[in-house]
């Protein structure tokens, strides 16, 4: 079983995969390690990254550091579910930088997205969270929503309709 992860062992693990990485990159975060960062959650079970550019060597990193912390790390983030919104990069707030890897969270917008999609009541949850604390505002999730809603034909897994209608539920009172 592996190790639950709370927010004092984040800065160890990345500290780890960076110094491991024999170059520079970026690695994005997203899922239950921005819950837990931002407080929304004691902790969360695994570490969801996007690598982009890949640091060199990350592939070795990840497996070692997986093993010597006991935890669970996968590549995983909202683009691999839901279209890439435009200006993700853009507005994925920067956490740290460990030796040449620079550490972000992923787009709280294709977070939140993502999230209504898969309609997971801890998902919701966090949307609601990061509703609550400003991290995404419901104009825009509309906006960036509709911008990729002709894009969803390329995900067949996704009902177009359902993911809508889940939308306009969160979204539905503009103020």
């Amino acid at each position: 079983m592996r190790k639950e992860i709370k927010v004092a062992f984040v800065k160890q693990i990345f500290k780890e995969l960076a110094e491991r990485a024999k170059g520079p990159g970026c690695i994005y975060v997203t899922g239950g390690i921005t819950a837990v960062l931002f407080g929304f959650r004691k902790s969360t079970v695994d570490i969801d990254l996007k690598l982009l550019p890949e640091p060199p060597g990350i592939f070795d990193a990840i497996r070692d550091v997986k093993d010597l912390l006991n935890i669970n790390i996968e590549l995983a983030s909202p683009d691999d579910f839901i279209p890439a919104l435009p200006g993700w990069r853009e507005r994925s707030k920067y956490i740290a930088t460990y030796n040449e890897v620079e550490f972000f969270h992923y787009d709280f917008y294709g977070q939140a997205l993502s999230k209504i999609e898969r309609n997971h009541v801890r998902d919701l949850a966090d949307v609601d969270a990061m509703l609550k604390h400003g991290l995404v505002e419901k104009r825009e999730l509309q906006r960036l929503f509709l911008e990729i809603e002709p894009l969803l034909i390329r995900y067949p897994a996704i009902d177009p309709p359902t993911f809508k209608k889940r939308v306009e539920a969160i979204v539905g009172q503009i103020s």
